[in-house]
């Protein structure tokens, strides 16, 4: 069978193709540079949410980014865990169709990709582009313009990987290919040493007041920042909220 978009995200993981495009998609589109190029944030930003164009840089742009990774990272684990297919995602050859909402509407592919020719020989070499070729060096440009810490942003992809690896795993997905992906979560390093930044991104504990483990991210996304917006359900300030936690705030709307 010839591969398609949509043959790789079958029944419930259909809506998986929706933010993803091949070459002749008619939609303007932007290299990742220019995509994340200052001037074309500062846009994208306050397309996405006017209302807070005088607040905390920070916390806007980790709540924008989430999209970008949330209409990315599961299509590519998906495809890999499901089928063992590669998606070209390096930020080199990869395009983006901005909506007029400011977010990532499509993620223009150079091709289909292609199959594994060999079993990966651990997770971090099946997500090798994924997280080197386009994530690594996303977040690395994103924390030089507005100085938030890479964990963070990092902990964001986490939630979302793991919470795909569950999905995947509900839908019937290879286990021997779950527990590869899982790696990513589980140890402390990447086979290169360096620090592997999805290491324990989210956290199953128990509380008191419930009967089953309580899903916690490891670090908060620091939404709190922006006026009016209160903790999510995963955060891990939820018993002890920081300094500065106003969920009552009053936004001011700029004339």
């Amino acid at each position: 069978m010839t591969q398609t978009l949509q043959n790789l995200f079958p029944g419930p993981l259909a809506r998986l193709s929706d933010t993803l495009a091949l070459p002749g998609d008619p939609r303007p589109s932007l290299g990742i540079s220019d995509y994340l190029a200052p001037e074309q944030l500062a846009d994208n930003l306050l397309r996405f949410a006017p209302q807070y164009a005088q607040a905390d840089r920070r916390a806007l742009v980790s709540i924008w980014i989430k999209y970008h990774f949330l209409r990315l990272v599961p299509a590519v684990v998906a495809a890999s865990v499901m089928h063992d297919w590669r998606l070209p995602v390096h930020t080199a050859s990869l395009r983006v169709a901005v909506g007029a909402d400011g977010l990532p509407e499509a993620f223009i592919l150079p091709d289909l990709g292609s199959a594994w020719n060999r079993q990966p020989r651990n997770g971090f070499e099946r997500f090798e582009e994924l997280m080197d070729g386009h994530l690594d060096p996303v977040i690395r440009t994103l924390c030089g313009q507005v100085k938030i810490a890479p964990k963070v942003l990092w902990s964001s992809v986490g939630h979302y990987y793991e919470w795909m690896l569950g999905e995947l795993a509900h839908a019937g997905a290879p286990q021997d290919r779950i527990a590869q992906a899982r790696e990513l979560l589980q140890a402390t390093c990447r086979p290169n040493g360096y620090t592997n930044p999805l290491y324990d991104s989210i956290r199953y504990v128990e509380r008191p007041d419930a009967d089953a483990p309580h899903r916690q991210r490891k670090h908060c996304c620091v939404r709190y920042l922006l006026p009016g917006k209160t903790l999510c359900a995963t955060c891990p300030h939820t018993d002890n909220p920081p300094a500065g936690y106003q969920p009552d705030a009053i936004l001011i709307q700029q004339a």
